[in-house]
């Protein structure tokens, strides 16, 4: 009887799977991000494909969460379970919104600085991606998975900086004329920077289970 009950039960693996789904949805977001701050007429289209890719994510967010509901024994705390998944789909959201922004206003050139920014977006979506699936012996790859969280939040720093040196840019350049163009650049930037810092939200909480579980 338990053997059977048993395998009607979520399985620890599952969790990885959906982390692991969660984060290469984030690369693609991040990709289509960096897409729609190259410009041009293509723009729309990629805020569209990002739109689903953020539909997508979310699909994966609550699969997670009705994971977490039906197991008595999950890999780790289900409040870091929770915050890792919704790290994630913050990040993911926060891609989103730039999306909605260009759409509204209908931006079609990018600052030098914004296009730096959502390289960044890049970077620290593949190595969120290169983490998670270390998470499943963590004690194996306590020493990669320290380093890979200490390289996020010095990316994030780099974004900050690129994000003060951006509105500088703007303020005393396009600004001068059209304060709209500082209204609607400032907005951009804005969602660029919380997509780093949602990043490094990720970073935080795998970085507090390497320590709980080492």
């Amino acid at each position: 009887m338990l053997d059977w009950f048993k395998k009607l039960m979520p399985k620890e693996e599952r969790f990885f799977d959906l982390f692991e789904a969660h984060a290469a949805k984030a690369q693609d977001a991040a990709r289509s991000l960096r897409a729609i701050v190259e410009g041009g007429p293509d723009a729309p289209r990629h805020c569209a494909v990002l739109s689903r890719q953020e539909e997508e994510a979310d699909e994966i967010s609550y699969e997670v969460m009705m994971a977490i509901r039906r197991s008595f024994i999950t890999p780790f705390d289900r409040s870091d379970i929770k915050a890792l998944s919704a790290a994630l789909d913050d990040a993911i959201d926060q891609m989103n919104k730039t999306a909605k922004t260009v759409l509204l206003y209908d931006v079609a050139l990018f600052a030098p600085d914004m296009q730096a920014m959502a390289d960044k977006v890049i970077a620290m979506a593949d190595l969120i991606a290169e983490g998670l699936p270390m998470m499943r012996s963590v004690g194996q790859h306590s020493a990669r998975l320290h380093a890979l969280t200490g390289e996020l939040t010095r990316l994030e720093g780099e974004a900050d900086e690129l994000n003060d040196k951006g509105l500088r840019t703007l303020f005393l350049g396009p600004a001068r004329q059209d304060a709209m163009a500082f209204v609607i650049g400032a907005q951009i930037y804005d969602h660029l920077e919380k997509v780093c810092d949602r990043f490094e939200d990720v970073a935080h909480v795998m970085n507090d289970i390497v320590i709980e579980h080492v």
